[in-house]
């Protein structure tokens, strides 16, 4: 069977966790670099979001369902595991990132730099604003929660960790996000650890288009 085919701009979050998904389990992939609402996209997402994939005859869009069906279907390390407790915390703070983190993390904080709307282009300070009381206390959960293992969701990588990442790794180079990880050892122990891991280091995104 062909490579899975994995639709969507390479500096999405989650176009980047269906890649991590692939590199940690070994899997061959082709990424195709297309926007959202992009005729690809729109074929196989019937809102035109991204990360589409297409495997053979199976297209799937949405990325929790991308990457289950890559550890599902494949050998390698478990990215959900089998037990029905250990999976659930992964399911649990995979919605919790979803859900919470990212609306925060990306639309509200980093967005506000990257197409902060302004007149002439400058950061959204409101915005960023409004933001950072919400960071502070999320991250703080999450230092608390990395603190024991070095992992998000009990004592393994798994799909939860490839959710959270690729937020840490945007926001962390941004002032604010900067002084929020310093001041939550453990999370930024953990981001420096895994920001090493070979799934990490190969997705790393080009810079946004304009950047």
């Amino acid at each position: 069977m062909a490579n899975i085919q994995i639709f969507g701009a390479p500096q999405s979050t989650f176009v980047r966790v269906v890649r991590m998904a692939c590199e940690e389990k070994g899997v061959p992939y082709d990424l195709v670099p297309v926007r959202p609402h992009s005729p690809e996209i729109n074929a196989i997402h019937p809102f035109g979001k991204i990360p589409g994939m297409r495997h053979g005859a199976v297209e799937l869009c949405e990325s929790k369902a991308i990457a289950t069906y890559i550890d599902k279907s494949f050998g390698g390390p478990k990215l959900i595991p089998d037990d029905p407790a250990a999976a659930a915390q992964v399911e649990q703070w995979v919605s919790l990132i979803n859900t919470l983190y990212e609306p925060v993390w990306v639309r509200d904080y980093l967005l506000s730099y990257f197409f902060p709307g302004t007149p002439d282009g400058s950061p959204n300070r409101a915005a960023i604003e409004k933001a950072l009381p919400d960071m502070r206390k999320q991250a703080e959960i999450l230092n608390r929660a990395v603190a024991g293992t070095g992992y998000l969701a009990g004592g393994a990588f798994s799909l939860a960790d490839m959710y959270l990442l690729p937020i840490l790794d945007y926001v962390r180079k941004l002032p604010e996000a900067a002084e929020i990880m310093k001041a939550n050892p453990s999370l930024e122990a953990y981001c420096a650890r895994h920001a090493e891991r070979p799934c990490v280091k190969a997705t790393i995104p080009p810079p946004p288009p304009g950047r």
